[in-house]
């Protein structure tokens, strides 16, 4: 991809392997990066390689997916965000999932690693938009993924119907990144859909949190 990125659109490409659930990841992704500009930071990482239940797993197998899905994205947003605050533009795209707004017996660690992204976007939304700094919570449906592949197969299972295609969810994911906190897929703005309530009554609900928490603490 790399190759053909270049090829395409004459640009410089820089890729870098780095196991997101290590401590170091994001020294690693810094020293990658090398002093550019990171003006859009995106978190496509987090898929569930397992499909198991908790108590069936590990307990390290479920910290790795914590250090993953939450450590590292912290970290990476703290980073990133703060030198976007600091040249007042950029964006934090986190790609998540529906999985965001329940648990189940087969996505104990998962959904409440997502939960977490939810959180956070929210806040970061509220946070930074007035430095100039878009933040989105993208929530998918299922997507056509190699992780998702590699589980069904493993499980002997056909692919689902009606798989939402990469190229659909990184044009959308684009496009709703300036309308944050929250988009979720397939649906409108004003719909809560399988959601607890629709992304306009969730940004209404932060702004009204957001100014009532700024009479207790300023806006240190």
């Amino acid at each position: 991809m790399a190759d053909e990125l270049r090829s395409e659109y004459q640009v410089e490409c820089v890729t870098a392997s780095v196991d997101l659930s290590a401590p170091d990841a994001l020294e690693q992704i810094v020293t990658a990066a090398d002093g550019r500009e990171v003006g859009l930071f995106i978190s496509n990482a987090g898929a569930d390689p397992n499909g198991a239940h908790f108590l069936n797993r590990d307990i390290d197998v479920w910290m790795a997916q914590v250090n993953r899905n939450i450590a590292t994205l912290l970290r990476c947003c703290h980073h990133f965000g703060g030198l976007m605050r600091q040249r007042k533009h950029g964006g934090i795209l986190m790609v998540g999932s529906g999985g965001c707004y329940g648990g189940g017996s087969f996505m104990s660690v998962y959904s409440a690693s997502k939960a977490f992204q939810l959180c956070l976007a929210e806040s970061l939304w509220s946070e930074l938009g007035p430095h100039g700094v878009d933040v989105l919570f993208f929530a998918m449906g299922t997507t056509d993924t190699p992780a998702l592949r590699a589980l069904l197969e493993r499980n002997g299972l056909p692919l689902p119907p009606d798989l939402a295609s990469p190229e659909d969810v990184a044009d959308t994911g684009l496009a709703r990144l300036p309308h944050g906190p929250v988009h979720n897929w397939g649906q409108a703005d004003d719909v809560a859909g399988y959601a607890p309530n629709a992304p306009d009554a969730r940004r209404a609900r932060i702004l009204m949190i957001d100014e009532s928490t700024r009479r207790i603490f300023g806006d240190s």
